[in-house]
């Protein structure tokens, strides 16, 4: 089982704390090429989270047998299993976003962030916890994609869910600019989701000092010393 406590703190870091994005830098490959817009970094999140929860129970569980001279080929082997049954279901349900993810969903095999998890995490702890890290991470990385693919969507081309009707056929892209809007080219392109990803990093870090100021402040306050007192 897992107590309140240690679920609150693994959803901290995965969310928030040890954002593999905005603290780790780590997967930068997928984030620079994929999030051109919203649909395509949230499609290949959330087949990150799958693998990366999957992967992490069967180490979790698995752990105490496998020899750790030759972990790290095992890990990629379980790894590499999960991503070719999620590359066969992409290709099979949402066939035209396939064509658009391209090499990045079989790529996922070699992402920093599951295999980084996967030996940091599910390789000394129990499956329930192991689990939980792994879904965290990912919706971590999920917040993060989706955010930068929509930002860089928006200035570059005006829309918002564009390529949506690739996942649900009903369903078309929001026009939220004019459609005369001429769009910004360099969002689009691999060095602005480098600037944003810069200031995404810089607002995370604001926040994270203001919080620690307000703490700080309240506790050097006089009514907090006097109920020290």
């Amino acid at each position: 089982m897992i107590s309140r406590e240690e679920f609150r703190q693994i959803k901290a870091n995965g969310v928030w704390n040890q954002n593999t994005s905005l603290v780790q830098i780590l997967g930068l490959c997928p984030l620079l090429a994929v999030t051109t817009n919203l649909v395509n970094g949230v499609m290949l999140s959330l087949a990150t989270i799958v693998v990366m929860a999957i992967s992490n129970a069967a180490v979790a569980l698995l752990r105490n047998l496998i020899p750790h001279e030759i972990r790290i080929p095992v890990f990629i082997l379980i790894v590499a299993a999960l991503v070719t049954v999620v590359d066969l279901v992409f290709n099979a349900q949402f066939h035209d976003l396939y064509l658009v993810l391209g090499i990045f969903i079989p790529l996922i095999v070699t992402n920093c962030i599951v295999l980084a998890r996967v030996e940091a995490f599910a390789n000394k702890n129990p499956p329930l916890q192991s689990i939980f890290d792994g879904v965290f991470m990912g919706v971590g990385m999920l917040w993060t994609l989706a955010l930068l693919g929509g930002l860089r969507e928006l200035i570059g081309a005006g829309t918002l869910f564009s390529g949506i009707d690739m996942v649900f056929p009903a369903l078309r892209p929001l026009q939220l600019l004019p459609t005369d809007y001429p769009g910004f080219l360099l969002t689009i392109l691999p060095p602005g989701a480098f600037i944003l990803l810069g200031c995404l990093i810089a607002w995370k870090n604001w926040v994270e000092a203001r919080a620690a100021a307000r703490k700080t402040g309240s506790q050097h306050s006089p009514l907090a010393a006097a109920d020290r007192a």
